[in-house]
């Protein structure tokens, strides 16, 4: 096993590190995709990962939320196509106040799609020839989706946006506006900073309505970024041929985006909670094809809707619970976790396969002040988020004082790391040091958070003990796991996520 003076030794600096509790006794994920047995059966219901940050955007303060399905996304594959599941229910959750710690949400934001085809009798199921523009006559197969809110004051749903397009995927010659100089030979455009600069079928398919809201939902390029090989074959070194690797390099994913006006949850001085769901309605009948039923007939989907996907904070369904409460996790509201999952936060097994002294795995409320329950918390009293570009040529560059590694690399009047007198605080809900610590991950979670490398260092760190040492990389270190950026640039401005990767030019491996 490897100790923890190992991975020590590939840090050149020690910093101040600070960990949200937001005063919530009972209590915010990266992730492998692969988290749960049942689900990875269920790509479509499959949560990927879940951002969660504040962003401004035309003197509107925004809650930024995002959900990924459909992991693992080999781009440009034919004729069947990578899509959102018409029978799946995707829903994002946001908890304000005492909700928090009850682990309920306040609101919820129900997506729903619906799937359409101008020809059917062809093997061209998605493309007809080049789309010059979205739901043009060449696309052949058409998204479109619904948003309605919800909230625990009112049994009727309000319905947000009806009928929004979801742009195509991102096959090459014949979505040539996904990709640098709108070429389909080339790779997809890096991450820009302005919504001019987007590309023409992200642009067209960004729906914003009359109380301040905005949504987008399409395939985009998976952002989050990690060794992943590495931690579950035991190699805590991050060794070996073909290092660096990032496992999740060169897939894209099927991204929800929902900007949410700050006013619409009652203002800045809050914490929130955010967290996601997928659900099936519960019975499905197949049908047999027979001489009354000569053709293949769809499933019919009846009866209420079952959660079958969960997701919070990256890591702690993968790293942390363990197989026996793994399915369970996924069909479970975050209302049992303070009962039936504290005890992985507080007793992270993840602390003996790394070697940790004994103070170290057990008793681990700093962890669990975290993961408990399992939302990303966001203090909106922060200021914008600063964001993430990207470091490839022709990307736009990280904002001014972002930093991969969150509020544990470092922010605003903090070069280097939070000043010590914010060491090991807690501090009071919508005041985190009169709003000046930066957002990210465990202070919700933006595009570009390397959260493996900030959840490896939280636990080689002992964030109880205002007296012990908090391990952090120097600026110029690659990291834990030596991957410290995505494949491709992010987006500085709204949807965020990734152009999807083209699936006539992209790459697995960097």
């Amino acid at each position: 096993m490897i100790k923890p003076k190992l991975i020590a030794r590939t840090m050149t600096a020690t910093c101040a590190l600070f960990v949200l509790s937001f005063a919530i006794t009972e209590p915010a994920r990266a992730s492998s995709h692969l988290d749960a047995p049942l689900i990875i059966l269920d790509p479509a219901a499959n949560t990927t990962d879940v951002y969660a940050f504040r962003s401004n955007s035309n003197n509107q303060k925004y809650l930024t939320v995002a959900l990924g399905v459909y992991p693992f996304e080999e781009p440009g594959t034919g004729p069947n196509r990578y899509n959102f599941d018409d029978n799946v229910l995707y829903e994002i959750h946001v908890a304000t106040g005492a909700d928090i710690a009850a682990g309920r949400p306040t609101f919820t934001y129900a997506f729903q799609f619906q799937t359409s085809y101008k020809n059917t009798n062809t093997i061209a199921q998605s493309f007809l020839g080049v789309v010059n523009n979205v739901d043009d006559a060449n696309q052949n197969l058409t998204q479109r989706y619904s948003v309605t809110k919800y909230s625990k004051s009112s049994s009727k749903g309000v319905t947000l946006f009806n009928n929004v397009l979801v742009p195509p995927n991102n096959q090459g010659l014949v979505t040539p506006f996904y990709n640098q100089g709108d070429n389909g030979d080339n790779p997809a455009r890096e991450g820009v900073a302005t919504h001019a600069a987007l590309d023409r079928y992200t642009r067209e398919t960004i729906a914003t309505n009359t109380a301040g809201y905005k949504v987008f939902a399409g395939q985009r390029d998976d952002g989050f970024f990690a060794d992943i090989q590495s931690i579950f074959d035991l190699d805590f070194t991050f060794s070996g041929p073909n290092k660096p690797f990032d496992s999740q390099g060169g897939f894209n994913l099927h991204m929800i985006v929902l900007n949410i006006p700050i006013s619409e949850l009652g203002g800045e001085k809050q914490v929130v909670g955010v967290y996601v769901t997928t659900s099936r309605q519960r019975v499905r009948v197949l049908r047999n094809v027979n001489s009354k039923n000569p053709k293949a007939s769809p499933p019919i989907n009846s009866g209420n809707f079952v959660q079958v996907g969960r997701q919070g904070n990256p890591l702690f369904c993968e790293a942390f619970v363990a197989i026996k409460d793994k399915d369970f996790y996924n069909q479970s509201p975050p209302t049992v976790d303070s009962d039936v999952f504290k005890t992985y936060g507080l007793n992270p097994e993840l602390a003996a396969i790394l070697g940790l002294p004994e103070n170290l795995k057990a008793n681990r409320t700093d962890l669990a002040g975290i993961f408990i329950p399992d939302m990303i918390k966001v203090d909106l009293s922060t200021g914008p988020a600063r964001l993430a570009g990207g470091k490839n040529p022709g990307a736009a560059p990280d904002d001014p004082g972002f930093n991969r590694l969150g509020i544990f690399g470092g922010g605003p009047n903090m070069a280097g790391g939070p000043a010590p007198d914010v060491l090991h605080s807690t501090v009071q809900p919508g005041f985190l040091n009169n709003g000046t610590l930066p957002g990210g991950w465990p202070n919700g979670r933006r595009f570009g958070d390397d959260v493996t490398d900030i959840a490896i260092l939280a636990l080689l760190s002992d964030l109880r003990n205002p007296a012990s040492p908090i391990l952090a990389t120097a600026p110029a270190d690659p990291g834990v796991d030596k991957v410290d950026h995505n494949d491709i640039g992010y987006n500085k401005v709204f949807p965020y996520s990734p152009t999807p990767l083209n699936g006539r030019n992209h790459e697995h491996h960097e």
